[in-house]
């Protein structure tokens, strides 16, 4: 798994979509993140097909919704991903939501890897105590956690206990949507003038120094390049200290455990599988 891919949250222009993705590609991206939800995961798959570039060259992540936590409509949301992304296998398939039915997901999960359908399996907004808990129910354990990761939003006790747990944290919004000027923060440009980088290079030379995968977005050709631009510089100790300096230990979006929250957001698809 690459440690630096693309994301394409938030893309629900189809072209636009596989243009970014195809841009991507050129540039050297090879890790590619999706989800049922985002509603592109066939432009996704087509942009991977048209490359030219063996399938084998490709990470592909999708995601399922809550809508689908259960074992059977897991198994049908799994056949779905496939086939909207057009591919005979997904690298890393994971739950987008720790609500619902994980467990029966989770099963549809271990068999459709087991068949060869998905290579690895994983969750996306998990905390340690939910990550245990699947842990202890599952025949196989999570390959990977993506989670909010950020300036804003360091998360080390949550990065920490996957790496303890043997699973790869992936960060999403890494750039925290622009939120607080992050682009413009002068603590990190400062940092970047000594390398002659830009605020998002020094963001994700951080990510990658502390070992998350991140997958920042853009529909920009000249920001895809500038994003993947991170590979010929190192930040020390001491601008390590600094962006550390830089947590506000809040989530930049929603709490994941706010009951509110969630059913504003999930109620409806979660309500949706007792029908």
């Amino acid at each position: 798994m690459p440690q630096l891919g693309f994301g394409v949250f938030q893309i629900l222009d189809q072209e636009q979509a596989k243009q970014a993705v195809s841009d991507a590609i050129q540039v050297g991206y090879r890790l590619f993140d999706t989800a049922a939800v985002y509603m592109n995961e066939a432009a996704v798959g087509k942009a991977i097909r048209e490359s030219g570039i063996d399938r084998s060259e490709f990470f592909v992540t999708s995601k399922l919704w809550v809508d689908h936590f259960s074992y059977e409509k897991a198994k049908q949301g799994i056949d779905v991903s496939l086939n909207r992304l057009g591919l005979d296998y997904i690298d890393l398939y994971l739950l987008h939501q720790p609500y619902g039915d994980i467990a029966g997901a989770w099963r549809a999960f271990e068999e459709a890897q087991q068949a060869g359908k998905i290579r690895s399996i994983g969750v996306s907004n998990f905390y340690p105590d939910q990550l245990k808990n699947l842990e202890l129910m599952a025949k196989v354990k999570p390959a990977a956690n993506q989670i909010e990761v950020s300036p804003w939003f360091q998360q080390a006790d949550d990065v920490a206990f996957n790496k303890q747990e043997g699973i790869v944290t992936e960060a999403w919004a890494p750039f925290a949507e622009g939120k607080h000027d992050i682009f413009n923060n002068e603590v990190i440009a400062k940092i970047g003038q000594e390398y002659g980088k830009s605020n998002g290079q020094v963001i994700l030379r951080w990510l990658l120094r502390r070992g998350i995968v991140t997958i920042p977005k853009s529909v920009h050709r000249e920001r895809i390049a500038e994003n993947f631009d991170v590979f010929n510089f190192q930040l020390d100790d001491e601008d390590m200290q600094a962006m550390n300096s830089l947590n506000k230990n809040e989530s930049q979006f929603f709490d994941h455990r706010d009951p509110a929250a969630i059913e504003s957001i999930f109620g409806t698809s979660l309500k949706a599988l007792r029908k």
